[in-house]
């Protein structure tokens, strides 16, 4: 029997390309996506919840039940919005999300979108870094299964699209040689979503991937996938 998997973020980059590696694998059998706004996504597999805030989702919705995987990656750009927002969003949300899973199955797996940098002291004048760091903290004490952090650097769009802002379209022109200054620098959009998904189903050794450890786990992927 196939995974039944639930993804967040999937209007956004790396949530976008997961649902389509879930919808497109044999191994899982159905996904559900909780959206902020419609994608207009359909598909067989697909079950698409739209809850436009995450502070009070109704706990006893049947499609909760029985998730297999999670592949959190909601989130919102540094800046984007004011520090008390950021922390809902950055923080809250998932630990709502993650408090109302755990009381449906203790047996699964929750694989976080977080971020290079982020500090699990909770000590960093960084806002960006404490918060995630203070996630990081609460869905590790959860009781998953398994529970996985992803802390990508910069993520390079394989696929064009309309930068957030100034410094993201700065990036993406300085993409080459950013590239050069080593596996802890940036990583591909398709790889991180592949390795990501991977893991999930798979699992891995270590609960925090640091960006170089995402690009290594995905050359054993790869390898593997091509023996």
């Amino acid at each position: 029997m196939g995974k039944k998997v639930l993804i967040t973020g999937a209007t956004g980059m790396i949530g976008g390309l997961i649902l389509e590696l879930a919808i497109q694998s044999d191994e899982i059998e159905s996904v559900v996506s909780i959206v902020r706004r419609d994608s207009g996504k359909v598909h067989p597999k697909l079950l698409e919840i739209k809850i436009p805030d995450f502070s009070n989702p109704d706990a006893s919705a049947s499609f909760w039940n029985s998730i297999d995987i999670v592949y959190y990656c909601q989130g919102v750009y540094t800046g984007s919005v004011g520090r008390e927002e950021f922390q809902k969003i950055t923080v809250d949300y998932p630990d709502t999300l993650a408090n109302i899973l755990i009381q449906k199955n203790h047996d699964l797996v929750f694989c976080l979108l977080s971020g290079a940098g982020a500090d699990r002291t909770e000590k960093s004048r960084m806002m960006f870094a404490s918060d995630k760091g203070r996630i990081e903290n609460k869905l590790s004490q959860k009781g998953f299964k398994r529970f996985h952090s992803f802390r990508p650097a910069y993520i390079y769009p394989v696929e064009p699209r309309e930068e957030p802002n100034l410094s993201y379209s700065l990036f993406r022109f300085l993409y080459p040689v950013i590239k050069r200054l080593g596996k802890n620098s940036s990583i591909p959009s398709t790889t991180l979503a592949a390795t990501m998904f991977q893991v999930g189903l798979r699992g891995s050794e270590k609960e925090i991937l640091e960006n170089i450890d995402i690009l290594n786990l995905s050359e054993v992927i790869l390898k593997n996938s091509n023996p």
